[in-house]
């Protein structure tokens, strides 16, 4: 499994994501920076939390414009799977990988703790997890209140785009009174409509070794490698 884990100016959490993916998954991970144009042999993308190039204009927006996103770009519109985390979600939102945009929490706090999620679809990130599934998972954002139009929100619900929803940890949803940031729906990730892209404001690569109390994130690296294996194995079997 060979991962590419991007670098902008200002990422911070692109050692959790290359320790998760190196040394608790034993993946072929590797660093790419933001002024390369290749991700070369790369099966997979990991757009690590942050605030790229100092979340200058808008969190992600100045980033969208880097050669890196371009060639990020070109590989999710090719089918290969990227996952964006925190920031990483913000730039694939400003990239127009996945509709809508994140905003400032609707308290105008910066949320960092521990929360549950619900498990809603499957695709390349959560096909070895049960849709219904409550994750707990650490989150560390100003910006996190996912908003879309109407119709973009209609188009995620009927077509199951919508990966994860905040929930408290029986599995119920929030309310106005207790929602995490107010996104939308209580919307914590979403896919693209291929659901090889995902984006996610909680963060995965932090909760993913036993050591730390809590190994709820792994489950998605775990299912991008059994996606990764699918795939060669398609392949196999057409040769």
């Amino acid at each position: 499994m060979r991962v590419a884990v991007a670098v902008f100016p200002g990422s911070n959490a692109d050692w959790d994501a290359f320790h998760a993916l190196k040394h608790v998954m034993g993946a072929d991970a590797r660093y790419v920076f933001h002024k390369q144009t290749s991700l070369e042999d790369a099966e997979a993308v990991v757009i690590p939390g942050g605030f790229s190039y100092g979340d200058y204009l808008r969190c992600g927006a100045i980033a969208r414009f880097s050669p890196l996103s371009k060639a990020i770009q070109e590989f999710a519109e090719r089918g290969g799977p990227v996952l964006g985390i925190c920031n990483g979600f913000q730039i694939l939102t400003e990239m127009q990988l996945l509709p809508g945009s994140l905003t400032r929490n609707k308290h105008m706090r910066f949320e960092c703790r521990d929360i549950f999620v619900r498990t809603e679809a499957s695709g390349a990130f959560t096909n070895r997890v049960e849709k219904g599934t409550v994750l707990r998972l650490p989150i560390a954002h100003a910006e996190g209140r996912y908003q879309c139009d109407a119709r973009t929100l209609e188009t995620l619900q009927k077509k199951e785009r919508i990966a994860f929803r905040y929930c408290l940890a029986d599995g119920r949803e929030h309310d106005e009174r207790t929602t995490i940031n107010g996104s939308a729906h209580e919307i914590a990730g979403i896919y693209n409509s291929r659901r090889n892209v995902l984006g996610l404001m909680p963060h995965p690569e932090r909760a993913s070794e036993d050591i730390l109390g809590n190994a709820d994130g792994k489950k998605l690296f775990e299912s991008l490698k059994a996606h990764l294996e699918g795939k060669s194995s398609k392949k196999g079997a057409r040769a």
